[in-house]
C-alpha cells in the first residue's frame, strides 16, 4: 500500500526540545536576591527566601534557575520523599528496593488555588475502588522533602494552607490523620516565596518563617536594561551558543557552593561575633530570637563562600538587611523603610 499523500505534505510536527531553564549566573543584576539565595543552597537551615518586588524582575526566573544549577541528591529508586537511605523510607511506601538512584534537587510549585488534600496527601480514592486497599496518595509537601518549595504570590494564599504550611516548616514532619490514615513523613525543605507588595501584606506569622527576605526593584538605569535585553534575546534565538558559555559559570558557581556546604561546619565563630548579632537585634527591636540565629547562620555561610576561615563583623553587615529587614516591629513615626532602619542601625551599632 503506498504511503498516504496528504502525510507527506503535512508531516507531524516534531516535538521541540526541552529547554533548560534560564542560567542563574546569567542574571543581571539583582544582587541581594541572588546572593539570598546562594545562601540557602550553602546552609538550608537558614530558612527559605522571601522576595517581594515588581512584577518583570526575575523572582520566579531565579528559582528556577536555581533548581538547575544545585547538584542531584542521591535518593532511593521510587520513593516518593525522596529519602537518603532505604532505612529511612516510610512503613506506608512499601517499596521493596533498596536500590539509590542521583536526580535533580526538587523544586515543587505550590498554586494559589490548591487544596489542602493536594498539599499533606490523601487517600488513595483510585486503590480504594478498584482494590479495596486503604492507601496513601503523598502530595507536593512529599515532592518537595530535601528541596525548595516555591510559592509565586505567596500573599495572596488562603489562611489555612499558610497554617498549614506553619505547622509543618516548624517541625520538618507532615502528619496526616484522615480518612483512617494515619501517616507520617518528613517535610523538610526550603521554602521560596515571592510576591508583589501592592497585592496585600504577608502574615506576620508566615514572614518570620522565612530566613531572609529580600526586596527587588526595576533597574533604573539604561546600561542594565540593555543588557537584561541582550542576554534574554541570545537565550530565545541562539539558545545552544548562550548556554554553553553560561554552563560554564553556573558550573563554577555549583562548585563554590559545594565547597562552602563542606567549610561551614569548620569555621570559627569569635564570641565577639555573637555579641554582635545581640547588640543588633536588641538595637533593632526585633522580636525573639530567631533573627539572631538566622543572622548567625547567614553570616557563616556567607564566610563559607567568600573562603574565609573565621566569620566577621563584615559577614554579619553583608547580611543583615535580608535576615532582620522583615523581623522589625513597624514604627508609624518612622517613614524609612525597614531596609534603611537596619542599615542606619548598624552604622550605629557595628560601625
Amino acid at each position: 500500500m503506498s504511503a498516504d499523500p496528504v502525510a507527506k505534505l503535512h508531516p507531524l510536527p516534531l516535538r521541540a526540545p526541552t529547554r533548560q531553564p534560564f542560567p542563574f549566573s546569567a542574571i543581571v543584576g539583582q544582587a541581594a536576591m541572588r546572593q539570598a539565595m546562594v545562601l540557602t543552597a550553602i546552609d538550608p537551615g537558614i530558612g527559605g527566601v522571601l522576595v517581594f518586588g515588581d512584577r518583570g524582575t526575575g523572582k520566579s526566573t531565579a528559582v528556577r534557575a536555581l533548581a538547575a544549577l544545585l547538584p542531584e541528591i542521591e535518593a532511593v529508586e521510587g520513593c516518593p520523599v525522596n529519602s537518603a537511605r532505604p532505612e529511612m523510607v516510610p512503613e506506608w511506601v512499601g517499596l521493596t528496593t533498596t536500590q539509590l538512584v542521583r536526580k535533580p534537587t526538587p523544586v515543587v510549585d505550590l498554586p494559589l488555588g490548591v487544596t489542602e488534600d493536594r498539599v499533606v496527601g490523601a487517600l488513595d480514592i483510585e486503590r480504594a475502588l478498584t482494590r479495596g486497599e486503604k492507601a496513601f496518595e503523598p502530595g507536593l509537601l512529599a515532592r518537595a522533602n530535601r528541596g525548595y518549595l516555591y510559592i509565586d504570590e505567596v500573599n495572596l494564599l488562603e489562611d489555612h494552607i499558610v497554617d498549614l504550611l506553619l505547622d509543618v516548616a516548624q517541625s520538618g514532619e507532615n502528619v496526616v490523620e484522615r480518612e483512617g490514615l494515619s501517616i507520617r513523613h518528613p517535610a523538610r525543605f526550603v521554602l521560596v516565596g515571592s510576591g508583589n507588595p501592592e497585592e496585600g501584606e504577608l502574615r506576620p506569622q508566615l514572614l518570620d518563617r522565612f530566613g531572609l527576605s529580600v526586596e527587588v526593584t526595576s533597574p533604573r538605569d539604561v546600561e542594565t536594561r540593555v543588557e537584561v535585553i541582550l542576554r534574554r534575546d541570545a537565550y530565545d534565538s541562539d539558545y545552544d551558543a548562550f548556554m554553553a558559555h553560561w554552563r560554564v559559570e553556573d558550573t563554577a558557581l555549583r562548585d563554590r557552593i559545594l565547597a562552602a556546604r563542606a567549610a561551614v561546619p569548620k569555621l570559627t565563630t569569635p564570641n565577639t561575633v555573637l555579641h554582635d548579632c545581640a547588640s543588633l537585634c536588641i538595637a533593632l527591636g526585633s522580636d525573639g530570637l530567631r533573627g539572631e540565629l538566622t543572622l548567625l547562620r547567614a553570616a557563616r555561610a556567607q564566610a563559607a563562600f567568600e573562603g574565609a576561615a573565621t566569620v566577621i563583623r563584615a559577614h554579619l553587615r553583608s547580611v543583615a538587611a535580608m535576615s532582620l529587614s522583615h523581623r522589625l516591629r513597624r514604627d508609624p513615626l518612622d517613614e524609612a523603610g525597614s531596609g534603611a532602619r537596619v542599615a542606619r542601625t548598624l552604622d550605629e551599632v557595628l560601625p
